[in-house]
């Protein structure tokens, strides 16, 4: 029998397109789609199970598909549907401590991969350049998903030193984005005007969707020759950007805010449901994060197609003209560079 492989998480926009993707891939024999949720995108030929995986019955799951592989998904940020805050710290949680463990009790389970985040090292203004995977974060995540992450992957652990036989990769991911990102940061991303804080100008690395479909297919499957995909590995595209860069390329103007009035509008944001400017990516907006992808590359063999600034350019592609577009910004910028060169005598132009 072919590979059986179990995907939570597939009434999303990545779930189902990963679904899609890994029904193509010759050996797969079959697919097991698991969600809460009914999803309104296309599964293709997979086999939906309509389940909860905060509920023990996941493990009836696992056992009457006979599943071998298990690509966990359902960690997120972003409540589906009218979900809150609560239910989707259960799903993250409690979720994958279920599945975890009928993953554990199963005799035919023999890969697992998780979906985790480099919103576990935090964002702390005592950062290192660069975040390995084994750098240890200098100010843990205190709430939110941020801090899901933190009790997620050490559930994992747990579940890895309890099943040596399990080929397990965790996958920590930059901010995705792309055209149908669904997270707090794209919708950042999408509000007319961005309130940043004063004084500060962060460092950001994301990575494409398309790259996210593509390294979970590897982390799936066995691995190549001279590669390695067992471990934990930081994914992102090559390069970083400036919060301010981001902000010229989208054509929004910033509002540069001192940090407790930006604390205050976060807050009134998410009581209004226009964006989830939670105190985690109000650390991030303020200290940025950046990591090493070298043992993606060297161990997991991956190299992304897109760069951070190439999934950045798609991401902006798909939301429309901001306010100020790009290209007026960098006639006035470059019109000012011309007006500030000296002139005869040394003095300035004007």
């Amino acid at each position: 029998m072919g590979k059986v492989v179990l995907v939570t998480g597939v009434a999303r926009q990545l779930g189902s397109r990963f679904v899609r993707r890994v029904l193509r891939d010759p050996e797969v024999d079959r697919v097991v789609a698991v969600d809460a949720v009914t999803p309104a995108h296309s599964l293709g030929g997979a086999d939906f199970v309509r389940a909860d995986i905060r509920h023990p019955a996941i493990a009836r799951v696992l056992a009457e598909h006979v599943v071998d592989t298990v690509v966990h998904l359902d960690v997120t940020g972003t409540p589906l549907g009218g979900g809150g805050r609560v239910a989707l710290k259960e799903t993250n949680v409690i979720g994958t401590m279920q599945l975890l463990g009928a993953c554990q009790k199963s005799p035919y389970v023999r890969r697992l991969v998780v979906k985790s985040s480099t919103n576990v090292y935090g964002s702390a203004p005592r950062d290192p350049a660069y975040f390995t995977e084994t750098t240890a974060a200098k100010s843990l995540p205190s709430g939110g998903f941020a801090k899901d992450t933190v009790e997620v992957e050490g559930y994992v652990r747990g579940f890895a030193r309890r099943r040596p036989d399990v080929a397990v990769c965790v996958l920590r991911f930059a901010n995705i984005l792309g055209p149908h990102a669904d997270s707090p940061l794209a919708d950042y991303f999408s509000m007319p005007v961005l309130p940043t804080v004063f004084g500060y100008d962060p460092r950001l690395q994301f990575v494409h969707e398309d790259d996210v479909i593509e390294v979970l297919r590897i982390g799936a499957r066995e691995p190549e020759r001279g590669t390695l995909n067992s471990g934990t590995f930081n994914i992102a595209g090559d390069g970083v950007l400036l919060l301010s860069q981001c902000a010229r390329r989208l054509g929004r103007p910033t509002v540069p805010t001192p940090l407790p009035a930006v604390t205050w509008l976060g807050s009134a944001l998410r009581t209004l449901g226009l964006s989830d400017f939670s105190p985690e990516q109000l650390r991030l907006l303020t200290h940025g994060r950046v990591v090493a992808t070298r043992q993606m590359r060297e161990t997991l063999g991956f190299r992304p197609t897109y760069t951070t600034a190439g999934a950045f350019e798609d991401f902006v592609g798909s939301r429309g003209p901001g306010l100020l577009p790009p290209e007026a910004v960098a006639r006035t910028v470059d019109r000012i560079a011309e007006l500030a060169v000296p002139g005869p005598g040394g003095r300035t132009r004007t």
